[in-house]
């Protein structure tokens, strides 16, 4: 009888495997739960990061923008501030030159109504106010800083100075020397104002 039992292998075990099955699946979806939470939060956590990055990047070039717009306007002040007080200079030294100059103008203005009623007799006296009223005008360029330059007869002729307007054969100069001289030059310390305007013998 014993041996028309049938015995069926593994009968007792499938029950032990399902509920095996069963635990794996619990724990395969307790672990993707788990993970689905820890990416939500990582997610979180960037979002989060981001904001704050972007809010210190925003507050940090608007405090920058600030300064920029402040400096532009501490410096569109001194430019403004500095081209009026050029402005200014131009306009004292215009005043100052002028009334040097304004004796100079009334003098001359005597000497041409003299002039004007001059006969022979009085010519000298009229020749002795022009060069009066010309002495006058080189003190007055003298009180403004502004000298002739030395350009007599003789003189070695120098280009810094000196233009030349025509040459001449003179036996009685050397190479180079000014003849003549037809304008008179001027210049303000190191600055020429006007060359003056020679004849260069040889």
């Amino acid at each position: 009888m014993a041996n028309d039992e049938e015995i069926v292998f593994g009968a007792d075990e499938e029950p032990v495997n399902n509920e095996a099955e069963q635990a794996d699946v619990a724990a395969s979806d307790k672990a993707s739960a788990e993970g689905e939470e820890d990416a939500k939060g990582a997610d979180t956590d960037a979002e989060e990061d981001d904001e704050e990055l972007t809010s210190d990047g925003s507050g940090e070039a608007n405090e920058l923008e600030a300064r920029y717009m402040a400096l532009y306007a501490e410096y569109d002040n001194y430019r403004k501030r500095t081209q009026k007080e050029k402005e200014n200079l131009y306009a004292d030294a215009i005043a100052t030159v002028t009334k040097e100059f304004l004796t100079l103008i009334d003098n001359l203005d005597r000497a041409t109504v003299g002039a004007r009623k001059a006969d022979e007799n009085s010519l000298e006296k009229v020749i002795q106010g022009m060069e009066l009223v010309g002495r006058q005008a080189q003190d007055t360029l003298k009180k403004i800083g502004v000298e002739e330059i030395p350009a007599e007869r003789g003189t070695k002729f120098d280009p810094n100075f000196h233009d030349a307007m025509m040459h001449v054969d003179d036996e009685e100069l050397g190479e180079q020397e000014i003849a003549m001289v037809f304008a008179k030059g001027y210049k303000y310390k190191d600055r020429v104002i006007r060359h003056a305007q020679v004849q260069v013998a040889n």
